[in-house]
């Protein structure tokens, strides 16, 4: 008998990554998964005294306007890194001409919970710089925090890839720099619309330590219910994460998988 391949993030085209569909199934209204997620991380930038951060990444961005406006007191300069060109040309036009209507729900519970953010949604996207790249073209250490949302886990079916992946967010803030994502739980590969199947690495909280736990120092994890308002993709919730990088060089190595580490459970 043959074996299905597993597909890794170089197998899908990201570049054809169908923003509209994407949108307009997950973030032209407030669903409750992303109150979750907003007050989650709205606590952590809350920790952060205005303007106290120096430079900081949204990892993989996507057209997720909302991590990016979380950062929008704190972080000096938001570097918004990500490989996809549609995507790229949506975070520039909403850089240029102001959020779509949409968004202005999300950035209201934004500042509702972050006095400390501007009057605007624009004004909180205005230290954003959108960056061309993927994680080979982040430099260790450059970053005070790094954030990354629903990419690591749904960009590849390998874990070994996932590993990889969230090691390099891992150190792309300098020693001590604090690491703030969500992932989805138990995701496998998933359909937007009636586009093709993307891959994705179906991973629970044991795979989130066994990855994470010897790389930080600090890890907490949360978890979010499954939103039943969002179309089916087979995951059974949100798992949210902080910690930071350990000021000592006592981190696993990049290239090294965690000894024992779980097989992503789907």
């Amino acid at each position: 008998m043959g074996t299905t391949r597993v597909r890794g993030n170089g197998d899908a085209d990201w570049d054809a990554w169908p923003v509209v569909d994407y949108l307009a199934e997950n973030y032209r209204r407030l669903h409750p998964c992303d109150i979750g997620v907003i007050r989650h991380h709205s606590a952590v930038y809350r920790d952060c005294a205005p303007g106290s951060l120096a430079r900081t990444l949204e990892l993989g961005a996507g057209p997720n306007l909302y991590p990016l406006m979380l950062a929008g007191a704190a972080s000096r300069r938001i570097d918004a890194l990500e490989p996809s060109a549609a995507n790229l040309r949506y975070l520039r036009r909403q850089l240029d001409r102001g959020p779509d209507d949409s968004w202005q729900p999300f950035y209201a519970l934004c500042r509702s919970l972050d006095p400390a953010l501007p009057g605007s949604s624009t004004e909180a996207l205005r230290p954003v710089r959108v960056v061309p790249g993927t994680v080979d073209d982040l430099v260790p250490g450059t970053y005070d925090l790094a954030s990354m949302n629903f990419v690591a886990e749904s960009v590849t079916e390998d874990f070994d890839e996932f590993t990889l992946l969230c090691d390099a967010f891992v150190h792309a803030v300098r020693p001590g720099g604090r690491l703030l994502a969500s992932f989805m739980e138990r995701m496998p590969s998933y359909r937007i619309g009636a586009g093709p199947v993307w891959p994705a690495c179906p991973v629970d909280e044991a795979a989130l330590r066994a990855v994470f736990a010897p790389r930080t120092t600090g890890l907490r994890i949360a978890r979010v219910a499954k939103d039943r308002t969002l179309p089916e993709y087979g995951d059974t919730g949100i798992l949210l994460l902080t910690a930071k990088r350990p000021a000592t060089g006592t981190e696993t190595p990049a290239t090294a998988t965690p000894t024992g580490a779980p097989a992503p459970q789907g």
